[in-house]
């Protein structure tokens, strides 16, 4: 049930809270007053799309909150599956943020998000308005009323997994399914791109590898008289001794003296070390000169190398790793062509058990929902005769079609408001009246389904006046016993049966716009009901009469 609603900086609303109680809830006002406002803020705290332009006139955020009582045990096991906390006393506490770059939506105080609110919302309140009696001229969506009603979920889950298996199977074989000459110049394709990587031999790291060995043989002059004048000056030559020789001499000088002096001996060791150091760079650098050799031969093999690389680049991958992956699913992809009538075989095999198995599951689901179907039809011609429709006939009508996403059944509802009229499709001849009061119905036949405690209605009263408006008033007010509805109506026969009545009043102040909700008492409901009825300047004759309507409601 919905306690409170609290809102902030939506729209012209700056501030308002709103308490409601359990039973019937009515909501009355002005055209553009601001009661979409109201709706609008719940729709956001259930989860469903915002936008920006909600935000106040001048303000940089607003807020909706939403506090939930004794919530039923299917929103708990919600919370619990979405990893958010569930409260001992079993309320809900639902916020949301809305600013110009995001929203921030929290669940009892933890972080949520948009998806995680509308999955949430699905379980606390449901929601009528003009867009579902639009959707209810669309003979499509009426097997989801059927369905809703029919206690098929498992069922039907079980349907939608087979059919998504039957389909995918259908997609390979008809991708496989490909004509001839097609077939046979893929194979050509496949068949040129693997010979030329196979011949190619390309090894991972290989490019990196030639492209140093190029900058070796290019330079090779420059590199080689570095290491012949390293070498020189290391070794010496005719003529002048090298840092090796001159080391070795430093070190023998110290060690001479190094029995009068310690610093002597010490420095000579360490001179010891740099000379057998220096040895061996010298060694290094003599072998490097002599091996460091490469023909004019090797630099062309390379750069014909790396000019094979490079092309095969440009078709098959930026880097050897990528032309290799290429040259596997190449592979992978002829092969699949070359073993296609197998695999064909196969598939086809395959789909005839899956398309079994669905065909068997569609007609169970049929069936029960043909059994469904009768009690629904008088169910709802029950609901649609208290709702002054006493003529009234409603019939399910099945057409078996190819399997489908739901099922071999396509559903229409077909109804006749008239004695003698045969019944025809609800889109061909409902007026608004009558469609407002076919949606109640449904709505009605459905609640008894679900443990949904709150329903919201906005002008469920549109196109009915009089009898008929009455009857629909009664039976939200029936409605109301079990459980919370909210409504908002420009009827007076719905707002005299109200438990808890609210105005929603706008008013112009300091060159600002301001929405406010007020409870009722019962002089305030009267001059409302008043208001409603005379469209005018209120008399004492209206005011009568409306004391009247409340006190015998």
């Amino acid at each position: 049930m919905l306690s409170v609603l609290k809102i902030r900086n939506i729209a012209i609303i700056e501030n308002a809270e709103i308490e409601f109680s359990k039973g019937f809830n009515v909501l009355t006002g002005e055209t553009g007053a601001g009661k979409s406002i109201i709706l609008d803020s719940i729709n956001a705290v259930l989860g469903f799309r915002t936008s920006r332009e909600l935000i106040r006139t001048g303000e940089t955020e607003a807020e909706v909150t939403a506090l939930f009582s004794f919530v039923g045990e299917k929103t708990k096991a919600k919370l619990s599956e979405l990893g958010l906390p569930v409260s001992d006393d079993d309320s809900l506490l639902i916020t949301r943020t809305i600013n110009a770059d995001r929203n921030v939506c929290r669940v009892n105080n933890a972080l949520s998000s948009v998806s995680t609110l509308r999955e949430i919302g699905n379980t606390l309140i449901s929601i009528h308005g003009q867009q579902d009696n639009r959707e209810l001229l669309d003979n499509e969506t009426h097997i989801g009323y059927l369905d809703a009603v029919a206690s098929n979920s498992e069922l039907f889950e079980e349907y939608k997994e087979t059919y998504s298996s039957l389909c995918e199977i259908t997609s390979k074989i008809k991708s496989l399914m490909t004509d001839e000459a097609e077939k046979a110049r893929q194979i050509d394709i496949l068949s040129f791109q693997i010979d030329e990587l196979k011949k190619a031999e390309i090894t991972p790291g290989e490019w990196e590898e030639l492209k140093v060995k190029r900058t070796e043989i290019q330079n090779f002059e420059k590199i080689s008289e570095g290491f012949r004048n390293a070498n020189d000056a290391l070794s010496g030559g005719d003529g002048f001794s090298g840092a090796v020789e001159l080391v070795l001499g430093a070190g023998k000088a110290l060690s001479a003296v190094s029995g009068f002096s310690k610093d002597a001996g010490k420095l000579s060791e360490k001179l010891n070390d740099i000379y057998y150091e220096l040895n061996d760079i010298a060694d290094t650098l003599r072998f490097s000169d002599g091996e460091s050799e490469y023909s004019r031969n090797d630099l062309e093999m390379i750069e014909e190398r790396l000019d094979l690389l490079y092309r095969l680049s440009k078709k098959y991958g930026a880097d050897e790793e990528e032309m290799l992956q290429f040259l596997s699913k190449a592979e992978e992809k002829l092969n699949s062509l070359t073993s296609s009538e197998e695999t064909l075989d196969a598939l086809k095999e395959e789909r005839k058990v899956i398309l079994k198995k669905a065909t068997e599951i569609a007609e169970k689901l049929s069936l029960c929902r043909k059994e469904t179907a009768k009690a629904f039809e008088k169910n709802v011609m029950e609901e649609l005769r208290f709702l002054d429709m006493p003529s009234v006939q409603f019939n399910v009508e099945f057409t078996e079609v190819d399997l489908c996403e739901n099922g071999k059944d396509s559903v229409e509802f077909l109804i006749s408001a008239n004695v003698g009229e045969p019944p025809k499709p609800i889109a061909k001849i409902a007026s608004g009246g009558e469609l407002s009061r076919i949606m109640l119905a449904l709505k009605n036949v459905l609640s008894d389904k679900d443990e949904i405690s709150t329903m919201i209605f906005d002008e469920v009263d549109t196109g009915v006046s009089g009898r008929a408006a009455t009857k629909v008033a009664q039976k939200l007010k029936q409605v109301s016993d079990g459980k919370q509805v909210i409504c908002v109506t420009h009827l007076a026969q719905l707002a005299v049966l109200a438990d808890n009545h609210y105005l929603i009043e706008k008013s112009a102040k300091n060159g600002k716009t301001y929405t406010n909700v007020t409870p009722l008492d019962f002089d305030g409901r009267k001059y409302e009901i008043a208001r409603i009825t005379g469209g005018g300047e209120i008399t004492e004759t209206q005011l009568k009469n409306a004391e009247e309507m409340l006190t015998l409601k």
